[in-house]
Parts: C-alpha cells; sequence; structure tokens
C-alpha cells in the first residue's frame, strides 16, 4: 500500500508496472502522470500487451496521456457510457491488482491526499477485475488521438 502524501506512490505503481510479463491493462478517469506512461510504453517493449481505458474528459484534457499512447499506436479507448469512467485499477499479468483512489497524475502525486493498494498472489480477484475491465473494453470507443485527426 501507499499513500500521498508525501510523494512516493508514482514509483511504488512504476516498480511494479515493472514486473508485468504478460498482460498490463490500466482504467484511469485521469492519466497524466509521464512516469507512469513510460512504464507503461516500456512494458509494451517487453511484449506485454498493453490496453489502455480511459474516461471520455481524457479526449479533451490539456495534459492527457491519451494522445501519447493513441500516436504510439497503443490499443486505447474511451469509455463514454458512464457518467464519469472513476476507474483507477491496473491489471497485471494474472495475479496482481493495482487500485485505489490515486489517479494516474501528478496532482495525485504532489497535491492530493490519496491511497493506492497492490493486491498480489490472488488469482481469483485478478480475474474479477479483468473480466470488469473486459466488459467495459466491449462498450468503449476506439481512440486514434487527436493529432492523426487533424
Amino acid at each position: 500500500m501507499a499513500f500521498s502524501p508525501p510523494p512516493g506512490t508514482t514509483d511504488v505503481i512504476v516498480r511494479a508496472m515493472g514486473e508485468a510479463k504478460h498482460r498490463l491493462w490500466i482504467q484511469a478517469y485521469s492519466f497524466t502522470s509521464a512516469p507512469i506512461a513510460k512504464a507503461a510504453m516500456d512494458a509494451r517493449k517487453r511484449g506485454v500487451e498493453l490496453r489502455v481505458l480511459l474516461d471520455k474528459s481524457q479526449r479533451t484534457q490539456k495534459y492527457s496521456e491519451a494522445d501519447f499512447f493513441a500516436n504510439q499506436g497503443v490499443d486505447l479507448r474511451i469509455d463514454d457510457q458512464h457518467a464519469i469512467a472513476h476507474n483507477k485499477v491496473m491489471v497485471i499479468d494474472d495475479d496482481t491488482v493495482i487500485t485505489g483512489s490515486f489517479n494516474f497524475t501528478r496532482a495525485a502525486e504532489q497535491a492530493n491526499a490519496e491511497n493506492l493498494l497492490i493486491l498480489r498472489g490472488n488469482p481469483a480477484l485478478n480475474q474479477l477485475y479483468a473480466a470488469n475491465f473486459l466488459h467495459h473494453w466491449s462498450h468503449s470507443t476506439p481512440y486514434q488521438g487527436r493529432l492523426e485527426r487533424d
């Protein structure tokens, strides 16, 4: 577990992402953290399946990583079927889940009071989170990025 403040929660997430071997699915309301985006791309370079599912607000947020991921060819979708797709979850491989109030943002790291749990060694729990991810993935819209649409 981790809490912010103080800073350090992003580092905890990045370390866990570095352990991914075959799957890294990210579900986020707000995603503006360059270190977490870099760790996701590093995992992809290692051959890890990377999927990113974001709230519709990320289509227009100024510093969202949505366009960065889309322009890198990452499989990214926007969950626009809810008032807010407020999940903050990572499903890593078959036995790790990251969740909590911590948005993947600088504000969550530096300014907000947040919590984060890394749940390991529970494949049944991981399966439930993976199934929920796929449920939302199935009704979400592929996102190509603002630069490619212009």
